[in-house]
């Protein structure tokens, strides 16, 4: 490869490479506004199968922080758990509405979910993922010092999906698939020059704007 045809090759990625297609579908029983009271909480869960998977925190964090930029009073993950210990930890927190009724029948739980003022759960599972590596890139050290030349590409897709369940009524409000993926590159010149796709933080960022237009505050 010539030198000037690298450097084409790396504006043209500079340029359109590291983009990303996002989609968000959903599914809802009813077009109607989920109503929540001002001072309810929306607390946030991540799947966690006891250290053998879990779901990507960043991207928890993530939602997290869009939501609680809105007029929505938010519960961290950490806070839920520890608030309701040990119900909702890895082996023992519900992945189905059917689990979580069950739970949900303990008076120790409905006392402590009042208190808390937790009016609706949105359960989080996704990973972002990464395959398809292309490209060459082949480093060492020189008379003139270290370097690289060359590139490796790879394609990145974040898939997550958020279920909104209602602790109080009992019922699943609201479903959400969001996926994301573009791809992302390493190239070599002189120094690697990371141009990394924003698969994850696009993904929140949809799945943010779509909580976000479900619910309607009302006064107390």
């Amino acid at each position: 490869m010539n030198y000037p045809t690298f450097t084409s090759l790396v504006a043209a990625v500079a340029m359109v490479g590291c983009g990303s297609t996002t989609t968000v579908d959903d599914h809802r029983p009813t077009t109607e506004p989920i109503d929540i009271v001002a001072g309810e909480r929306v607390a946030l869960l991540g799947r966690r199968d006891a250290g053998h998977y879990e779901t990507d925190r960043s991207f928890i964090d993530c939602l997290g922080n869009r939501l609680d930029h809105s007029n929505l009073e938010v519960m961290s993950e950490q806070e839920f758990v520890d608030a309701l210990y040990p119900w909702f930890e890895p082996r023992t927190a519900p992945k189905h509405l059917k689990r979580l009724r069950r739970i949900m029948q303990e008076p120790v739980i409905q006392e402590k979910v009042q208190q808390e003022k937790i009016r609706y759960l949105v359960w989080l599972d996704g990973e972002v993922e990464s395959h398809g590596s292309t490209g060459v890139m082949s480093c060492g050290i020189g008379p003139g010092g270290a370097g690289c030349f060359g590139y490796t590409a790879w394609d990145k897709n974040a898939m997550f999906e958020a279920i909104v369940w209602d602790l109080v009524d009992l019922t699943e409000e609201a479903r959400i698939r969001v996926d994301s993926e573009g791809t992302s590159y390493v190239i070599g010149i002189v120094a690697p020059i990371p141009l990394l796709t924003p698969v994850e933080s696009q993904a929140c960022e949809g799945m943010g704007e779509k909580l976000k237009s479900y619910f309607s505050q009302k006064g107390e």
